[in-house]
């Protein structure tokens, strides 16, 4: 009896275990480079960025096929009620009398017949021509549409990997702290318990633990936000814990002069070389318009086989020559088109002087910014050497009596807020850095150090 609860109670164990392992966590660790590759291959945006490539270029095979020729084909079978035939041909006698008799007696009751006509475009006003090129040049504006998508991919991947690393980080620093805290209220219990501490300052050691243990809260809970975005960015398991480290994130110490990122962004930005290839297909939309002014011209050929029985048979109809066809409508119509065209041009140049200036702005919003970023990382290194021997100095006053606990717990507090201000400005500044490649155009570019 008790060999099977012993075995029962097993069973349970084991059962127990292997439930909890199959809703454990999985951790992954993972570097900024993955981050971006994972990003790249399940971004949403960039499959729709590449549907749109194959649209376009589906698109411009639709104009090339332009140049083949068109082939129709139709047939029909068809029931007759038998119609009154009056032929005003003679069969064969010389009377309208014997004409008469003849077609009377003739029954038609069904008919069939089937035809094959072909037609090879050899001008059609230039019409093909420009619109296959205009395609083309759509074609290329959309591919680097796609380009520039994937450096907008690429830039959200940083981005959220670099708040998923500066939230891991607070994490660890306000623990760190808490530790401290903890210990300090032991050891004020301790005194205070032999009569050498006042209540009060213990009180005020309990409240700052408390106040730790909620920055702590409010830092995990920013942490597992973060993770969960990160997640869904890469096309992971939600659940996924997510371990970031900084062994990408490599600044290099000269960046260069704002007017060398401007002259880069002009040469490099998909966006920019993306209206001039539009630019290009608006003109030569104009081009193709204008050729409905002219007539097409066709070679053309056919094949006709029609069957009425007792009546005829229409066998070997073959047709070849060239075809002439002209629109006089286009004279008056036409006009109004090619006016169309030439506003889109138009608005494509707007475009493009509107996005120049934006660029030049997005850079030196970008550059500032960078060394905004930069000066804050020696700012806040100071403040952490300062921070820290304020601490030490209070340390030995206070255990010389000669401030208070309040003394103490502050300059605690302003060594932790020095040290996570250094550390998150550190990854800002990388943020800062790439956002300013991004404006430039050359994300994928490798920081020279």
């Amino acid at each position: 009896m008790k060999h099977n609860i012993y075995k029962s109670v097993m069973a349970i164990t084991v059962l127990m275990a292997m439930t909890q392992s199959s809703f454990a966590q999985k951790t992954m660790k993972l570097t900024l480079d993955e981050a971006v590759k994972l990003a790249l291959q399940n971004s949403k945006q960039m499959k729709l960025s590449n549907a749109r490539v194959d649209e376009a270029i589906a698109n411009y095979h639709d104009m090339w096929n332009n140049h083949l020729p068109d082939v129709k084909v139709s047939g029909a079978y068809l029931r007759i009620n038998n119609p009154t035939v009056d032929l005003k041909v003679k069969l064969g006698g010389s009377s309208s009398d014997t004409a008469k008799s003849s077609s009377s007696a003739i029954k038609v009751n069904q008919a069939a017949y089937g035809m094959a006509n072909a037609s090879l475009p050899l001008f059609s006003g230039l019409r093909i021509k420009y619109g296959v090129e205009s395609a083309k040049y759509l074609e290329e504006a959309s591919k680097l549409d796609a380009d520039n998508d994937k450096e907008g991919v690429m830039f959200n991947a940083i981005d959220a990997y670099v708040n998923l690393f500066k939230a891991a980080k607070a994490v660890s620093i306000v623990e760190d702290n808490l530790k401290q805290q903890q210990q300090r209220v032991t050891d004020f219990s301790n005194l205070e318990k032999n009569g050498l501490l006042a209540r009060n300052d213990l009180l005020k050691a309990q409240l700052q633990q408390a106040n730790i243990e909620l920055s702590l809260l409010e830092a995990k809970n920013n942490l597992r936000i973060n993770n969960v975005n990160m997640n869904l960015l890469l096309g992971l398991p939600e659940d996924t814990e997510l371990i970031p480290d900084n062994a990408g994130m490599a600044i290099p110490d000269n960046v260069g002069s704002v007017i060398s990122y401007e002259q880069a962004a002009l040469q490099n930005r998909k966006d920019i070389a993306s209206l001039t290839w539009k630019e290009k297909a608006a003109n030569s939309s104009i081009k193709s318009i204008k050729g409905e002014y002219y007539p097409g011209i066709a070679l053309t050929g056919g094949y006709v086989a029609a069957d009425i029985p007792n009546l005829l048979t229409v066998t070997n109809a073959l047709n070849v020559g060239i075809g002439l066809q002209y629109n006089l409508g286009a004279i008056w119509k036409t006009g109004a088109k090619v006016a169309q065209a030439q506003a889109r041009l138009h608005e494509v140049t707007a475009m493009q002087d509107m996005l120049t200036d934006q660029v030049r702005l997005q850079i030196n919003q970008a550059y500032e910014n960078y060394l905004l970023s930069m000066k804050k990382i020696e700012v806040y290194a100071r403040a952490v050497g300062q921070s820290a021997e304020n601490y030490r100095i209070t340390k030995n006053k206070y255990d010389n009596s000669l401030v208070t606990t309040t003394d103490l717990l502050e300059a605690d507090v302003a060594q932790l807020q020095a040290q996570l201000n250094f550390t998150l400005s550190q990854a800002e500044s990388f943020v800062a850095y790439k956002k300013l490649q991004l404006a430039a155009g050359s994300l994928n570019e490798t920081p020279k150090k």
